[in-house]
């Protein structure tokens, strides 16, 4: 039985602040700003350049990308680090457009993370000669799912309502439909087990700032089947994809496998901050978490709803189609929010009407959970989101 006491003791959070952001950023580990000091001071400072071979830094991307692999119920060896979520969509898109040459619609939701749809726009745009992206509601994909479809691209989970896609069944529709499958697993790595080689999943992506907790800015990841990862041809041939980048040819060479989805240099600062993250992981058991994550969440929409009838559930309540987020909705959800912030119960607003908090035992406990539904409730009942200073909107929302 994983000991979550022990895991919230490798956080360093503020004092007098209960976080439900750690969907969208994770908080610091404890032990991440000592390793990325040690990178700083102890390899750059004092190895230089000699840090690529002497630190391991060319290697980190992979040995790194097999950890992920672990969390994700992947192979280890196909999965690879760098770059960020938005290129690693567009990269795993062209390729699997490119492995289904006959068909050119790429099927998708309107749940879907806004920039995974802009990366699909745009190289639909590129390719021209009749590609087209399909978006349809979350509930009516499976429906869709037919013989022109060449890519059906989602998001595990609904960035905004927190409702999670049936993986296993929806990549065996469109396997059956003769589509390649690509998932966004933003919200799902380190959220709850994926299985994606038990799934027959083609390509996955994901960021590692939210529930890997790897600090702002920090690199994305992308997996490639086994069956497709010497077919795969990138569609940015970087020159670290290159079969041998410091032999410095004038043609490009795919490496061999994962490798050749590496792009360009790699941040090896957040690379650092990543590796101490990954730490916390050891002793975790998935299934531990995930049984504790939805005891959290049960708890929270239990005393919310108890207290706080304007607020509106969007999230399902059925464990199995929901990711470790809930999401209420109000017209007035963004100066609620931000009266929620400002009493020290962190969580985010998204457009036009989400209250949304992410609830990871890793951190939170069920006190923190009281504590943030007393806030909550106490704001709603004496409507304390009334105060003018809670309305303007701040860049970042």
């Amino acid at each position: 039985m994983t000991d979550f006491t022990a895991t919230k003791a490798m956080f360093d959070l503020p004092q007098g602040i209960t976080y439900l952001d750690g969907n969208s950023l994770g908080p610091l580990p404890r032990t991440a700003a000592a390793r990325v000091a040690r990178s700083v001071t102890d390899e750059w400072g004092q190895m230089l350049i000699g840090g690529w071979n002497r630190a391991g830094w060319m290697d980190l991307p992979r040995s790194l990308g097999d950890r992920i692999a672990a969390l994700i119920g992947a192979e280890a060896g196909h999965v690879v680090l760098g770059d960020t979520l938005s290129i690693k969509v567009y990269q795993a898109l062209a390729s699997a457009l490119e492995l289904n040459p006959d068909r050119r619609v790429i099927l998708s939701d309107t749940g879907n993370f806004p920039s995974d749809l802009y990366m699909a726009e745009g190289l639909c745009r590129t390719l021209g000669d009749g590609y087209r992206l399909k978006t349809l509601a979350p509930e009516d994909v499976a429906g869709a799912i037919d013989d022109s479809v060449a890519v059906l691209m989602l998001t595990e989970v609904d960035y905004r309502t927190g409702r999670r896609h049936d993986m296993r069944a929806l990549t065996r529709a469109a396997h059956e439909a003769g589509a390649l499958v690509i998932w966004d697993l933003a919200h799902s790595a380190g959220a709850f087990p994926v299985d994606l080689a038990g799934c027959g999943v083609d390509f996955a992506v994901g960021c590692t700032y939210k529930y890997l907790n790897s600090g702002p800015g920090g690199p994305a990841f992308i997996y490639v089947s086994p069956r497709h990862a010497d077919a795969a041809r990138p569609a940015l041939s970087g020159w670290l994809g290159h079969e041998a980048p410091f032999a410095f040819d004038l043609e490009y060479r795919p490496s061999a496998g994962i490798d050749r989805m590496r792009v360009g240099t790699p941040p090896i600062l957040q690379l650092a901050a990543l590796e101490a993250a990954l730490d916390v992981w050891r002793d975790v058991d998935l299934n531990d978490l995930r049984s504790a994550s939805q005891a959290l969440m049960d708890q929270y929409i239990a005393g919310v709803e108890d207290a706080c009838p304007d607020l509106i559930l969007a999230t399902p309540r059925d464990h199995g189609m929901r990711g470790s987020q809930v999401s209420f909705r109000h017209p007035q959800a963004y100066a609620i929010m931000q009266a929620m912030i400002a009493r020290g119960v962190v969580g985010d607003f998204r457009a036009p009407d989400v209250i949304r908090c992410g609830f990871t035992p890793l951190f939170l406990g069920a006190g923190d959970v009281a504590r943030a539904v007393a806030v909550i409730c106490d704001i709603m009942q004496n409507r304390l989101w009334e105060n003018p200073a809670y309305q303007t909107r701040a860049k970042v929302t």
